[in-house]
């Protein structure tokens, strides 16, 4: 079974894509080319062309894009938008932020990690509103909070954002993190948990790892980090790179009138929207009829943005999660976070 942090692989540094971008800026108008969503212009009639990349292999967290496709909503807004899937978890931030690509799905964190490195990416829209990544133990386990892990073993996926977490909620519920055996698991972390190699997961979503293991016979108690000291972040969000806004804000705003409308659709028919996601199903990730259901079941409420528009980012959710990287050593320089991200 594919696991989630087959899209994480291990993070690449963000020095090597601040080169990429310098690269890309430095071939001038070779860099305005390569983005898809410049080579159509309203003069020729023809719907104007977005590139989108995905995180990752197309699954329930996407079945918005999909409905937004197969329904007509970009056709309506006069796009035409291609849904990429990465080779490599890393390629979409890199890629829009060399304006290889339009637009990138990605993390809240990430984007102020890039930022840190100079590299010039926002956040256009919160897709996911609050962390799917929760610590996980085995529900018979005698771990009721994170103290509780003291002298324990905890493994993680390779990201040095997750060590962080599982340290936080530690600290925050009493406990001395440094008393923590963390072992980096890569992305073997179903298996980790259920064998017993580790008595705890970091790094483990709510809406596949934790399914995978309740599927498998190993069902188990999530600890949500937001109630142990770390921001409630976004998951997922919507990147474009300054140059993008500059040169697409009005088709970015179109952009997202549709993902609205698609949004809207799978909340009020998801079991039509998961049909028109499978119809994209990747042949080298397939997906688990079962699992996608239970998982938008899960994914709705945390994508529900309430009376705020779909999509709507809240500063002081920006201003929290900058303060918390910057305290846990997570940037390497000062950001403004009022310009990571733009409300359209």
């Amino acid at each position: 079974m594919i696991t989630r942090h087959h899209r994480f692989k291990k993070i690449v540094p963000l020095l090597l894509l601040a080169m990429t971008v310098l690269l890309a800026s430095g071939c001038g108008e070779a860099a305005k080319s390569g983005s898809s969503g410049s080579q159509t212009g309203e003069a020729s009639g023809k719907p104007h062309k977005l590139t989108l990349m995905l995180d990752w292999y197309p699954n329930a967290v996407h079945s918005f894009l999909y409905a937004a496709q197969e329904n007509g909503y970009f056709a309506e807004e006069g796009l035409d938008v291609d849904i990429q899937m990465p080779a490599d978890s890393n390629d979409a931030l890199k890629l829009v932020a060399a304006n290889k690509i339009d637009l990138a799905l990605s993390y809240q964190p990430q984007v102020l990690m890039a930022r840190g490195e100079q590299i010039p990416v926002l956040s256009i829209a919160a897709i996911v509103r609050h962390p799917l990544n929760h610590l996980m133990v085995p529900a018979d386990s005698a771990v009721k909070t994170p103290a509780d892990l003291a002298g324990k073993t905890v493994g993680y996926s390779s990201i040095p954002l997750y060590e962080a977490m599982v340290k936080t909620m530690v600290r925050s519920s009493g406990g001395d993190p440094e008393s923590l055996k963390l072992v980096d698991i890569g992305f073997n972390l179903v298996p980790a948990l259920s064998t017993g190699q580790t008595d705890a997961i970091i790094g483990g979503f709510i809406n596949h790892e934790q399914l995978i293991l309740e599927k498998e016979g190993h069902p188990v108690t999530s600890l949500n980090p937001t109630d142990y000291g770390v921001p409630d972040y976004y998951e997922l969000v919507l990147v474009a790179s300054q140059q993008g806004m500059q040169n697409s804000q009005a088709y970015f705003k179109k952009f997202l009138t549709a993902a609205a409308k698609g949004q809207k659709f799978v909340e009020e028919h998801p079991e039509e929207a998961l049909a028109l996601l499978f119809k994209h199903e990747d042949q080298s990730s397939p997906l688990d009829k079962d699992i996608e259901k239970k998982s938008l079941e899960v994914l709705l409420p945390l994508m529900d943005a309430g009376k705020e528009p779909f999509g709507y980012q809240d500063p002081a959710s920006w201003n929290k999660v900058q303060q918390w990287l910057k305290e846990n050593g997570l940037l390497t320089a000062e950001t403004a976070p009022e310009e990571a991200f733009i409300n359209l």
